[in-house]
């Protein structure tokens, strides 16, 4: 078992290495914008940090997790080798190739637009070109993916495809069309105008198609800890899924409403219609229906360990769970973190409301609460889970892994919660530096400097998550293997538009269209819309 093991272990360790690197730099912007320091003398080494920051986080970390995880589950649940091991290595080595690339364009101070671009401004070439490699690798991963699933089948005619494998699929297929409009946007705008080949771009059809891929690349940071609340969660405190079927209409949901909807990012973008950003910002509110559903089906688990471990009433469950689980705490403070997160994001997708907090702190806030909180939280979850197998070691530390999970929930909410509060009060977000001897900011100078302490928190997290992973001792037994959690009634019989991807898939596509379709023939038919590039870095 796990022909792949050395393969998932470099993804993981380069992935994981990468996130500590940009959590320093996370930090550091939070101290040098705090009344602790005084300002930066150069506010563009701000920005590259940021650029640096959210480059990594937005691309390498979850793009290296999903791979390696990915690899993982296809030999676990598929019981045979991954098919195309040379070339999922190909892929990895194009995603470092790429990063190193990126991050010494950026390090040098020629890249600092941010992981979003943001045209006109217009890095140097080799940023994105970076960026491309990165992805391109990743669409490798994707298709083993659906090759490897398709042997299966084809070996199993008839057979149910294991969860854990319909979700990293499903996910799959997600990242493969969400990242076409990013790279859209790179090849045909931003790469001739980076080249030099034009001094002028479409910055109004950049940011739309940007806007394609700019929230339903959350979902496919999404995915992996959504498998693991389906598939490992139950089987870690001792459980069972109450329901596998729920778990397939999640993902394939996710699939579905994860697409069309990235246009309310644009709502104070003058060159998108406002039919189309209510259409929009309809189709976001219909995200939460799988989050729900598996907000729904994850308790409903959890209540059928608290009782058979004696809970009664009402709540008596409750506090029968085994609540020094790691896996307990973790899905726990996911929980909370998204909840909190999607709170926000509900005030985000409505047009009205919006307009209180676009390009505010709070925005800043929604994110981080999301990404680095719900989600990065079970991204440690699922390489804690697989560490044994992976390095054939004894059973990590349960102390030290509710210590670190803990300190990574309060640092987070110590970090974001002062955001929400400040982007109410019109605190804008991307700022090198805050005058806090004007009265009117004065105030504000408090919730800096306690956002810093939090980020201080992650840090001493991030390092214990570290010294977790490479402190397990070998052991000269093999690991048992590891299996996936089984659902309360198995072998029930599924649907079989939940036992493939096609029709989810296509749906996908056409609502994409269907949304897209339209501003972005309008964008790029319309006269004078190009504006003067802006290079940056060129000094």
């Amino acid at each position: 078992m796990f022909h792949a093991r050395k393969l998932v272990l470099a993804h993981f360790w380069v992935a994981f290495v990468a996130f500590f690197a940009a959590i320093l730099l996370g930090e550091w912007q939070m101290y040098i914008r705090s009344p602790l320091h005084a300002w930066v003398n150069n506010p563009e080494h701000y920005y590259r940090s940021v650029t640096a920051h959210g480059t990594v986080m937005g691309y390498v970390l979850p793009t290296l997790v999903a791979m390696g995880f990915g690899y993982a589950i296809t030999e676990i649940t598929l019981k045979r080798p991954l098919l195309g091991l040379r070339w999922a290595w190909a892929g990895f080595w194009l995603v470092i190739v790429g990063t190193v690339v990126a991050a010494a364009t950026t390090a040098t101070g020629k890249s600092s637009v941010l992981y979003t671009f943001y045209p006109p401004m217009i890095a140097s070439p080799f940023y994105y070109l970076g960026i491309v490699l990165v992805v391109v690798g990743s669409w490798i991963w994707v298709a083993l993916m659906s090759l490897n699933l398709r042997a299966w089948k084809k070996a199993n005619p008839g057979s149910t495809v294991p969860l854990a494998m319909y979700g990293n699929v499903a996910g799959a297929y997600l990242w493969a069309w969400t990242s076409v409009g990013a790279a859209s946007e790179i090849i045909v705008l931003i790469l001739p105008a980076s080249f030099g080949l034009t001094d002028t771009i479409n910055a109004g059809l950049a940011r739309v198609l940007f806007s394609w891929t700019l929230h339903a690349i959350v979902y496919f940071w999404l995915m992996p800890a959504y498998i693991v609340f389906y598939t490992m969660f139950p089987r870690a405190i001792g459980g069972r899924l109450y329901s596998d079927t729920m778990g397939r209409v999640a993902f394939a949901l996710f699939l579905v409403f994860s697409m069309p909807i990235g246009i309310h990012h644009l709502f104070a973008d003058p060159q998108v219609g406002s039919g189309f950003k209510f259409v929009h910002a309809a189709m976001t509110a219909m995200v939460s229906v799988p989050t729900l559903l598996t907000v729904f089906t994850i308790v409903a688990s959890a209540e059928v360990v608290g009782r058979l471990r004696g809970g009664r009433g009402p709540f008596g469950w409750v506090k029968s769970l085994p609540w020094s689980n790691p896996m307990m705490l973790a899905v726990t403070y996911a929980f909370v973190m998204l909840g909190f997160g999607g709170a926000g994001g509900l005030i985000n997708m409505s047009y009205q409301l919006n307009e209180t907090v676009h390009n505010t702190q709070w925005v800043t806030g929604h994110f981080h609460l999301i990404f680095a909180g719900a989600i990065v939280i079970m991204y440690f979850m699922a390489a804690y889970e697989l560490w044994p197998q992976l390095r054939n070691c004894a059973p990590l530390s349960a102390n030290l892994i509710r210590t670190q999970l803990t300190l990574w929930f309060v640092g987070m909410m110590v970090l974001t919660m002062p955001w929400h509060l400040v982007g109410l009060l019109g605190a804008p977000r991307r700022m090198a530096y805050y005058d806090y001897t004007n009265p009117a900011l004065h105030s504000q100078a408090i919730t800096v400097t306690i956002s810093t302490i939090g980020g201080l928190l992650l840090v001493i997290s991030a390092a214990l998550f570290l010294y977790v992973l490479a402190s397990a001792k070998k052991q000269s037994e093999p690991a048992a293997p590891y299996f996936f959690s089984k659902a309360v009634h198995p072998g029930a019989r599924v649907p079989a538009a939940l036992n493939s991807l096609g029709l989810w898939a296509a749906m996908m596509i056409a609502l994409t269209v269907v949304n897209y379709g339209y501003p972005i023939a309008q964008l790029a038919a319309t006269p004078n819309a190009y504006v003067p590039v802006i290079p940056i870095g060129a000094r």
